[in-house]
């Protein structure tokens, strides 16, 4: 079988990119002829990534793309190349992206000359909960979009893949069947479940792009009411800095007097290192509203830590209160702060236990298992 994987980026620090990479090392261990395309931008970066480019058996091409508006929009044409390599499958990523399009328009020609080429959604889970991080404008585009485009070529898809199960009834509103959905997550790296874990420490940790979104703010502001009283509480937050951002909580950090407590560090390099990271904490907080599927979450939980997270949609789709970890009302440090004291106060060791046999239906042994199924299913279809 022949499968093309097409997404925004395929350079830089991105979600998206780590699911479509592994995915697409995966399927070609397993056997299968793989190519990635996408655009030539670099997520999180001003720079332009190389034309083509190898991870091991799969080959990445990326095209000249322009920018339409915010982090991630973006427009690249890879029509004739995508007719010319002919694939069985076409898995593009991004619900309400502009390629996603242009792969249906290529299954559609393609089927016109006597081939078998069917088109895999995968969605990211793009419905912001109470659309708090878009303006009125932005929502308004949104929305036109789903009840337009949205209702007209989801049921295109051959098969639809959310990555979390709270999409669901988003995507049969706006206009996706039940029987194309089959849920599918991001994976876990299967050294998360298997290496020998290092010692614990008493910091937390926060771990992800530092980004107005993540809601840091409440975080710091949470750390500065705990040590108010006689407990001292540490905090690393770990990950690529957004500017603006980052200094308004140096700011505020400094503000608060709680420079000894609170330290910045820069992104992480390699796996080995990022579990070493988690290991090392004591709990691992997750303060942001607005998630897809928190990866970063699903990590510390395989790694048996304590987690404290914001009481969001998708985090509820994950954590079950004071069963395999802790739920704070959003934006509220008071409530935060509780938490964490609730949290840290203890080993808490049937949490931790549960936190981990949650997830382990996210490692990528299982996942890819599942996603093989699913395109063998839709190629094997009429």
């Amino acid at each position: 079988m022949r499968i093309l994987e097409v997404c925004p980026f395929s350079s830089g620090i991105c979600g998206v990119w780590s699911r479509a990479s592994e995915e697409a090392k995966r399927l070609a261990e397993a056997g299968y002829e793989v190519r990635v395309f996408s655009s030539n931008k670099t997520k999180g970066a001003q720079t332009i990534a190389r034309e083509r480019e190898n991870i091991g058996k799969v080959l990445i091409q990326r095209f000249k793309a322009i920018k339409l508006g915010g982090e991630s929009f973006t427009y690249f044409n890879y029509q004739k190349e995508a007719l010319d390599y002919s694939p069985d499958i076409i898995i593009v990523h991004n619900y309400r992206h502009l390629h996603t399009l242009v792969a249906l328009n290529v299954a559609r020609k393609l089927r016109k000359l006597g081939k078998r080429c069917k088109v895999v959604l995968v969605t990211h889970a793009p419905f912001v909960e109470g659309n708090i991080t878009r303006r009125f404008f932005e929502s308004w585009i949104v929305k036109l979009y789903d009840l337009t485009v949205g209702t007209l070529t989801l049921p295109l898809f051959d098969e639809i893949l959310p990555i979390a199960r709270w999409e669901i009834p988003y995507l049969l509103r706006i206009g996706a069947k039940n029987s194309q959905l089959k849920y599918i997550p991001n994976g876990i790296p299967e050294l998360f479940f298997s290496q020998k874990k290092s010692s614990e420490r008493e910091h937390l940790l926060f771990l992800g792009r530092i980004s107005p979104k993540k809601k840091l703010d409440t975080l710091i502001k949470a750390i500065a009411i705990i040590n108010q009283g006689k407990k001292e509480v540490f905090l690393h937050i770990v990950g690529p800095k957004e500017k603006d951002y980052y200094e308004s909580l140096a700011k505020l950090t400094n503000s608060l007097n709680m420079n000894k407590y609170v330290k910045f560090m820069g992104p992480i390099q390699g796996l080995n290192e990022k579990i070493k990271v988690i290991d090392e904490a004591k709990a691992f907080v997750l303060p942001s509203r607005v998630e897809g599927m928190p990866q970063a979450l699903i990590e510390a939980m395989a790694r048996e830590k304590i987690v404290v997270a914001s009481n969001s949609q998708a985090i509820r789709d994950i954590i079950k209160d004071n069963h395999d970890g802790y739920l704070f009302e959003f934006d509220n440090p008071e409530d935060l702060a509780r938490v964490i004291k609730k949290a840290t106060s203890k080993f808490h060791q049937k949490i931790r236990f549960a936190a981990r046999k949650k997830v382990e239906l996210f490692s990528w042994d299982r996942v890819i298992k599942s996603l093989e199924k699913v395109l063998n299913e839709a190629y094997s279809s009429k």
